[in-house]
C-alpha cells in the first residue's frame, strides 16, 4: 500500500468501510433469501494445564492483563508445576477474597443463616509466566502458535489486548472479551472474530454496557465477524450458517424480527470491521517502513 494513502484523514478508514459494507451486504442477502450454509462443527481447546487466574474476578484478571501477562501465580503454585521465580522479578497484588458464614438472613441479598459470604479481602503476591523459569508447560507452545496464526491478531496487542485459551469444552462459553484480554475455548476463526468485534465496539465506545449479553452488542459480534473473515479472505471460516443460527436464537428470545434487526445494526457492525482493517493497514504499513529504514 501507498503510505501516501494514508496520509489524508479517514481516507483508509472510509475504503475500509465500503469494503466492510459490500461484504455486508452480500451476507445479509444471502441471510433474507436462506442461502446458507450448515453451521462449522467447534473444534474445542483442550489445555492439559490448569490456569488457576482463569477463576480470577475481573479486575484481578485485569490487573494480570495490564502488566502483559495471561499466567499469574503465587510463588507456590509456580513450584507445582516445576517452575520457579527469576531472581530479581517483582510480584504484582491481587485482591483474595475472605469468606465467612452469614449470621442471619439477608431476603435483600437473598442470603440466609449459615450461607457462606465475602466478608473482606486481603493482597496476595503473584507472578507472571515471563517471571518465571523452568519446566515448560504442557501445550504452551502449541497454543502461543496458534495465537500467533489468528489473522490480525496484531490489531487485538496492538489496542492492549491479549489473547489466551481455556478449555472451552464444558465451559458454557466458546470465547469472552473483557477489557484488555480476549479468551478464546475453541479454535474456529469466527469466535476469535466475534471477540475482536466486541473490542472494536467497545473502543468506538458504541457497545452497550449492562449486566448480561446484550441483543445489539451480540449482533455487531457475530455479523461483524462475519463481515471482517470475508473481507480478510476467508469464507468458509467466515461461517455465514453459524452466524445466522446465532443470530436468529437471539432474536428469537428477544422478540426482534431477525433481518430487521440486523439491517439496523449494519453501520455500527461496518464501522467496527472497518476499525479493524484500517488497525490492520496501519501496522503494515508501520512494518514494512522499519524493514526499509
Amino acid at each position: 500500500m501507498d503510505p501516501a494513502s494514508i496520509s489524508a484523514p479517514g481516507a483508509t478508514l472510509m475504503i475500509q468501510k465500503e469494503k466492510a459494507q459490500a461484504a455486508a451486504q452480500e451476507i445479509l442477502t444471502a441471510f433474507e433469501e436462506g442461502s446458507i450454509p450448515k453451521a462449522l462443527a467447534n473444534i474445542f481447546i483442550h489445555r492439559n494445564h490448569d490456569v488457576p487466574c482463569r477463576r480470577w474476578s475481573f479486575s484481578n484478571r485485569l490487573l494480570a492483563a495490564l502488566r502483559g501477562h495471561h499466567d499469574a501465580r503465587g510463588f507456590r503454585q509456580w513450584k507445582e508445576v516445576g517452575r520457579y521465580v527469576k531472581a530479581g522479578e517483582h510480584s504484582f497484588s491481587i485482591l483474595v477474597p475472605c469468606m465467612g458464614k452469614a449470621r442471619e438472613d439477608d431476603e435483600a441479598r437473598g442470603i440466609q443463616a449459615g450461607d457462606p459470604v465475602v466478608v473482606g479481602f486481603v493482597t496476595a503476591p503473584v507472578f507472571g509466566y515471563r517471571q518465571t523459569d523452568g519446566a515448560p508447560l504442557p501445550g504452551e507452545e502449541e497454543e502461543a502458535g496458534f495465537i500467533d496464526s489468528l489473522p490480525v491478531v496484531e490489531v487485538a496487542r496492538s489496542w492492549g489486548i491479549q489473547v489466551v485459551t481455556y478449555s472451552g469444552q464444558g465451559s458454557g462459553a466458546l470465547g469472552y472479551f473483557a477489557p484488555g484480554e480476549i479468551g478464546l475455548g475453541v479454535r474456529n476463526l469466527s469466535t476469535f472474530a466475534h471477540e475482536l468485534m466486541h473490542a472494536a465496539d467497545h473502543r468506538l465506545a458504541t457497545i452497550t454496557h449492562g449486566r448480561g449479553q446484550n441483543l445489539d452488542n451480540e449482533i455487531v459480534a457475530e455479523f461483524g465477524g462475519a463481515v471482517l473473515l470475508e473481507c480478510l479472505g476467508f469464507p468458509t471460516e467466515s461461517d455465514r450458517g453459524g452466524a445466522f443460527a446465532y443470530i436468529e436464537a437471539y432474536c428469537k428470545k428477544n422478540l426482534r424480527p431477525m433481518i430487521a434487526a440486523v439491517t439496523e445494526l449494519v453501520d455500527r457492525t461496518c464501522n467496527c470491521v472497518a476499525l479493524v482493517l484500517e488497525t490492520a493497514d496501519q501496522l503494515a504499513v508501520t512494518a514494512d517502513h522499519r524493514k526499509s529504514a
